[in-house]
C-alpha cells in the first residue's frame, strides 16, 4: 500500500500571515506555451490541460494552460500585449524558449481572507503590483521583498469554482 502524508487544512488566517492560505496552485510563465505543455507532458507526466485566454483588460492578450496533479494546479501562462509585464517582464530576455516560475496560487475562501490578505500585504508596505476582478475570481499579486516569484490570490465565484473543478486530473 502506498504511504500517504495526511495532512492539516490551512488556517485561512491570513491576517496573521499570507502562507496560511489554501496553497493550492504553483505557476510558469513562458514564451512558448505549446512548447512549455509539451515539456509537462513529455518530461513531467501531465498531459491534459484545460485551456483559459482572451483579452486584458489593458488590450493585451493572456493565454493559460491549467492542469490538477493531486491537491495542486499547475498553470502556464503566456501573454503579450498592454497589460501582459506583470506576467512576462521578469523573464529574460532573448528569442530562445522561455519558461520560468511566476506565483504561488492561494485560494481564498471568505471575505475575511481576502480582506487580511491585503491587510497583511499593507501592513508590511509590500507592493500589489496587480489587481483584477472577473467573472471567475478576483485576484492579486503581492511581490514579497527576498521572494523571486509573486504570491497570487484567488477569491471565486462560483464560476470560477466551477472551472476549476472541470480542470483535468492527471
Amino acid at each position: 500500500m502506498p504511504q500517504r502524508l495526511e495532512r492539516l487544512a490551512s488556517d485561512g488566517d491570513t491576517a496573521a500571515g499570507l502562507l496560511r492560505a489554501e496553497h493550492f496552485q504553483m505557476a510558469y510563465v513562458t514564451n512558448d506555451l505549446d512548447r512549455a505543455c509539451a515539456l509537462f507532458g513529455e518530461q513531467l507526466g501531465i498531459g491534459a490541460f484545460a485551456e483559459l485566454g482572451g483579452a486584458m483588460p489593458e488590450g493585451g492578450e493572456i493565454e493559460a494552460r491549467f492542469a490538477w496533479v493531486g491537491t495542486l494546479m499547475y498553470e502556464i501562462i503566456a501573454a503579450r500585449g498592454p497589460g501582459s509585464a506583470i506576467y512576462m517582464d521578469r523573464m529574460p530576455r532573448g528569442s530562445g524558449f522561455t519558461l520560468m516560475h511566476h506565483h504561488l496560487g492561494f485560494l481564498i475562501g471568505s471575505e475575511a481572507e481576502w480582506n487580511g490578505v491585503l491587510a497583511n500585504a499593507a501592513r508590511h508596505g509590500w507592493a500589489v503590483p496587480y489587481r483584477n476582478a472577473n467573472p471567475l475570481t478576483e485576484v492579486c499579486f503581492i511581490a514579497v521583498p527576498g521572494l523571486p516569484h509573486y504570491l497570487e490570490y484567488l477569491w471565486a465565484s462560483q464560476l470560477g469554482l466551477d472551472f476549476f473543478a472541470q480542470v483535468p486530473r492527471n
